[in-house]
């Protein structure tokens, strides 16, 4: 028999949808897809052998992805956390803060913003790179390299937002990642420069901002905490895509 414990550790969350930033997100959406056809299709489907049916589906199940969270576990915050509960009456709104002392802080995974691109990230080490790479042992260690310098640069720029969970200048992943890239995918036998930037950017990035910093989650006084859940391209997705742009740009 299922407990009550169990049933609410295994729910999903779901963030709240505004109609509004809905609408503008799924109308950018359709401009990212036209986007996609003109000039981004050449880069995951030749740079990643994607199938462009792949990509299609990548851009909109992070799109609506985004605004669930998968919880995986709770920490006890150092902070006191303030909710917000707001009623009408008579015509009149009006906004109650509540302080909770010693709440729980929920560890969360979004789909969109990091479970899809992690998904991809495997596929590209574990099928692409292996099947389709002419040095794949060299290739896995220039990953290495790129990935470890990305998690040093977005480690160390990360900072703490009370109440918000860990941010970093969203410039400094991609720009390092293609950076770190272009100086190591042509050493001794040439790779292919947009798996290795999109694998370490993703895999970089995440490491780097969120997982180095989990023992700092009980800090953040924050009720949720959502890994890839900052917003509807999270960092995390956004890192792999700008940087395989900027190398398209500069090579």
């Amino acid at each position: 028999m299922w407990s009550k414990e169990r049933d609410r550790k295994r729910r999903l969350l779901f963030q709240p949808l505004v109609l509004k930033h809905f609408t503008a997100l799924l109308l950018l959406a359709f401009l990212l897809y036209l986007l996609f056809f003109i000039s981004i299709e050449s880069i995951f489907t030749y740079g990643l052998g994607l199938h462009p049916m792949v990509t299609v589906s990548m851009i909109w199940l992070s799109l609506f992805g985004s605004s669930i969270n998968i919880p995986v576990k709770e920490i006890v915050s150092d902070q006191p956390i303030v909710t917000l509960h707001e009623f009408s009456f008579f015509g009149f709104r009006w906004i109650i803060p509540d302080v909770v002392r010693r709440p729980k802080t929920i560890v969360a995974v979004n789909i969109g913003g990091a479970v899809i691109p992690i998904l991809l990230s495997l596929y590209l080490l574990l099928y692409i790179i292996p099947f389709h790479d002419t040095s794949p042992l060299l290739t896995y260690l220039k990953i290495m390299i790129v990935t470890a310098i990305v998690v040093a640069v977005v480690n160390r720029f990360s900072k703490l937002i009370p109440g918000i969970g860990i941010a970093v200048p969203s410039f400094i992943p991609p720009i390092t990642t293609a950076l770190a890239t272009l100086l190591i995918y042509n050493i001794h036998i040439a790779s292919n420069p947009y798996v290795i930037a999109y694998v370490s950017g993703t895999l970089g990035t995440l490491i780097g901002a969120d997982v180095l910093n989990l023992t700092k989650i009980s800090k953040v006084g924050a009720a949720i905490v959502s890994v890839g859940g900052a917003g509807t391209f999270d960092g995390i997705y956004m890192t792999g895509v700008i940087s395989m742009l900027l190398i398209f740009i500069f090579l």
